[in-house]
């Protein structure tokens, strides 16, 4: 009979280091998913910073491309108010001394027509 209860106390033994070890893998594996959770909700404000960093970078650069670009745009469109000037001034000097100037072209007719 004591035989018996060894043999029986050694099963015992066995089958709950087998669920001892399967229930530490479990755990284990519990703790693992949890860090990695922990990991991604750490990272996540420190991405969003990032991200809101590199927008604001982006804006920053394209507001002073459109700056430069409507500084620009004054610029040529004050040189073509004063060509338009002056090419009115010299049209007005040939007709007074007789002479006829040539007709302008015709993006110039339509602009004088509808003003765009």
């Amino acid at each position: 009979m004591n035989f018996w209860v060894a043999v029986l106390g050694m099963a015992g033994t066995v089958l709950a280091a087998a669920f001892a070890a399967r229930a530490t893998r479990a755990a284990s594996r519990a703790t693992s998913d949890a860090t990695r959770a922990a990991a991604l909700a750490q990272a996540e404000p420190n991405q969003r910073a990032a991200d809101l960093a590199a927008f604001q970078a982006i804006r920053e650069d394209m507001q002073g491309e459109i700056t430069e670009m409507r500084d620009e745009t004054r610029s040529l469109k004050s040189l073509v108010r004063s060509f338009a000037w002056y090419v009115s001034e010299l049209t007005a000097q040939m007709r007074s001394h007789g002479i006829e100037p040539p007709a302008p072209p015709d993006r110039v007719t339509e602009y004088n027509r509808t003003g765009v």
